[in-house]
């Protein structure tokens, strides 16, 4: 016997009256887009997440290097993208494991 999924959707209302329901449906969406930030080097900017740090770039909108306290990921943030700029990133980095398994499983 084959059984078809049940989508069930639930609609609100949002009484638009009242300023508190703005206010309370603007303060729960973490990332506006007009929010204003304080970029770092108007190219990333650090915010706390829940068990560290996070960068995050402005050109792309999103999440960059994470590390455990805002001076690290602001120090690398700025490293990386030096990097990047000067096209020197590959001198920094190697590849550990191709991902691909030799022999016979």
């Amino acid at each position: 016997m084959n059984t078809l999924p049940i989508f069930l959707t639930m609609t609100t209302e949002l009484d638009t009256s009242n300023d508190t329901n703005l206010k309370v449906e603007e303060n729960s969406k973490n990332s506006k887009p007009n929010q204003e930030y304080e970029w770092i080097d108007d190219a990333f900017r650090v915010e706390q997440t829940r068990f560290m740090w996070k960068s995050v770039r402005k050109d792309t909108g999103k999440d960059f290097l994470f590390g455990l306290t805002e001076k690290i990921v602001t120090d690398m943030s700025r490293w990386h993208l030096k990097c990047e700029q000067e096209g020197t990133l590959e001198k920094y980095s190697r590849v550990v494991n191709n991902g691909v398994v030799g022999g016979k499983l």
